[in-house]
């Protein structure tokens, strides 16, 4: 066992690549720990006898058990602890806001800093990859289907629940490779797709059978997944496609994206490849990101190392207000990403082919609270200025595709769009119809849309129990 640091209340810090380097490629920025670095931060753990961070994880893992295996470098043992819970933890531990969640409980976090969670968890799931002999146990079949539309992270955590309670599931996925935001949102320099795919590759071997390039409520219905093709359930996982936009002149010029086109472009078609891969997207040379959340700063960065020479993010608020995670902030400020805070669009500049050449901007002062509890945004008069840029990037938020609901009678939506489920067990209107993550929240997390799967999971196998008298 290692000993501790002289200053147990500091986190063991993860080493990175240099931010001049690291702009100009994809490779991911944190190396993760070392066996060394592992030992001293999972020493640094109490071991609680009643373990708070366990409160904050929506997918239940056992944190203080996988930890005290890391302390005797246990490793595979801890792996298997972490992925009797989590059926993607080498994702998680890149990808998920662990500091508002588990780390935000740890009791160590009281006095100093907390537990890397977060940086264990990946630490372990990556060792367990590299060994590349874990054995899969695949459950006696329960002789029922259940569908399951999305390959995103709900629905792959809904799949492989189900796979593991011995049914026989399909994922029907839109998209010619399934993970959903993570494989065409999340850029490969914070979340790289090979370990996307060697994660998707485990449900394969659990037998999930993973369809693309097939849109439920246009290739097939919920109908006919239920009535004509045996499935006893179906889990709608479907995600938040559709971006939202800000509604101003000029919106329509070229030179102007939804953030979803633009990272989905750029990763999922490789644009960033360009001429290797033959589906470019005008980059430009100077980028500005609307908005300042975690979407943002993927989108700031990328085209920063997509050759943009200028990189602005503008945002409304402040930097307190951002909705980002501190360390893709920092991230993004160490590589030169340039902020604009209290600062709105009011208009898009075109030429006379309608190339984006700037956007016309006023400066903005905080008011009172808003609805989402944080301060209004408010003009300030005779403040507005133009900002030479020749791309726009929106990154304002998304939500759920209509697609599905339009297409499923008796299957309703909020206002809004997002599907009607219950929070405790995801059942919608639609009798043997579940939903989860995002198409029922709007945009959130990934574990949080990990969680609602599982959630989902659980009820459907009590559903289809109840009704088939199992």
């Amino acid at each position: 066992m290692a000993e501790r640091k002289d200053d147990q209340w500091t986190k063991v810090p993860m080493q990175e690549q240099d931010p001049k380097e690291r702009a100009k490629n994809f490779d991911e920025v944190p190396y993760g720990y070392t066996e060394e670095e592992m030992l001293q931060e999972a020493n640094r753990c109490l071991s609680c006898k009643v373990p708070q961070c366990e409160k904050g994880c929506p997918v239940d893992v056992p944190i203080k058990d996988f930890i005290d295996e890391l302390k005797e470098n246990n490793v595979a043992e801890a792996a298997n602890i972490i992925k009797s819970q989590n059926s993607l933890p080498a994702i998680c531990g890149r990808v998920c806001p662990q500091e508002e969640q588990c780390e935000l409980e740890c009791v160590v976090g009281k006095r100093g800093e907390p537990i890397a969670i977060g940086r264990l968890e990946r630490y372990a799931a990556d060792w367990a990859m590299q060994q590349g002999e874990e054995e899969v146990k695949r459950a006696e079949p329960r002789g029922h289907s259940v569908a399951v539309v999305g390959g995103g992270p709900a629905g792959l955590t809904a799949a492989g629940d189900l796979a593991r309670m011995g049914y026989d599931v399909t994922v029907y996925e839109g998209l010619h490779l399934a993970g959903g935001v993570l494989t065409y949102g999340i850029p490969e320099f914070r979340l790289p797709k090979a370990i996307v795919q060697e994660e998707i590759g485990k449900l394969r071997d659990l037998n999930v059978d993973i369809q693309t390039n097939v849109i439920v409520g246009k290739t097939v219905m919920i109908d006919e997944l239920l009535n004509e093709m045996g499935f006893s359930a179906v889990f709608v996982g479907a995600g938040a496609g559709l971006p939202m936009f800000v509604g101003i002149e000029g919106e329509n010029n070229l030179g102007v994206y939804s953030a979803n086109e633009f990272l989905t472009r750029l990763n999922l078609m490789k644009a960033y490849k360009f001429p290797e891969y033959d589906t470019p997207v005008k980059v430009g040379d100077k980028v500005a990101v609307i908005g300042a959340g975690n979407t943002a700063m993927d989108a700031a960065r990328t085209a920063l190392r997509c050759g943009a020479s200028e990189v602005n993010i503008v945002y409304r608020r402040s930097q307190k207000e951002m909705t980002a995670r501190e360390e893709e902030y920092h991230h993004a400020v160490e590589e030169g990403i340039k902020f604009n805070w209290l600062t709105n669009p009011v208009e898009f500049l075109g030429d006379e082919n309608n190339w984006l050449y700037g956007m016309r901007c006023v400066e903005m002062e905080l008011g009172e609270p808003d609805d989402s509890g944080r301060a209004r945004p408010v003009p300030i008069e005779g403040s507005e200025f133009e900002m030479e840029t020749d791309v726009a990037v929106l990154a304002l938020g998304t939500n759920p595709n209509p697609v599905v609901p339009s297409a499923t009678p008796g299957l309703e939506t909020e206002d809004w769009g997002g599907i009607i489920a219950d929070e405790e067990t995801g059942e919608t209107t639609r009798e043997g119809v579940f939903a989860g993550g995002d198409v029922v929240t709007g945009a959130a997390t990934v574990i949080l849309a990990m969680g609602a799967g599982k959630t989902a999971a659980t009820a459907i196998d009590e559903y289809i129990r109840d009704k088939y008298g199992e």
